[in-house]
């Protein structure tokens, strides 16, 4: 799916999104991914919803975003909040959905000028999403 440009060009913005994959300012990525508006996306060693631990929250909560995004593949998934409870505890909020809502969603409130972080599960080629 290829999203609509927006004058958000001076940010990391999702530009388009497939099940193999996603485009954050029209360059291509078909692995995990952390994405935040002024930082440059960063690989995240999370290929698979099953394997998410607290210590990839904890990462996350290394940038203090206020909320973060996580999307969970082809279908919407929720995480465990024992796996989220560090920061929920910081007031940091964590909302699951499928990866194309997800993406749309980081670009809506990134636009609006929000600390968001995007942390998206891509699994390596050949893999289900579950």
């Amino acid at each position: 799916m290829k999203l609509h440009a927006s004058d958000t060009q001076k940010y990391q913005t999702v530009t388009g999104y497939d099940a193999a994959g996603v485009e954050i300012n029209a360059q291509r990525y078909d692995y995990s991914l952390i994405v935040m508006p002024e930082v440059a996306p960063r690989a995240w060693d999370a290929p698979t919803f099953e394997s998410i631990t607290e210590a990839h929250f904890q990462q996350i909560g290394a940038d203090n975003p206020d909320v973060v995004i996580l999307g969970t593949g082809e279908r919407q998934r929720f995480i465990h909040p024992r796996l989220t409870a560090a920061l929920t505890m910081r007031r940091i909020g964590v909302e699951c959905m499928d990866s194309q809502a997800a993406c749309r969603t980081y670009n809506i409130l990134m636009g609006e000028g929000r600390k968001v972080t995007l942390a998206l599960i891509i699994p390596p080629q050949g893999e289900p999403t579950a």
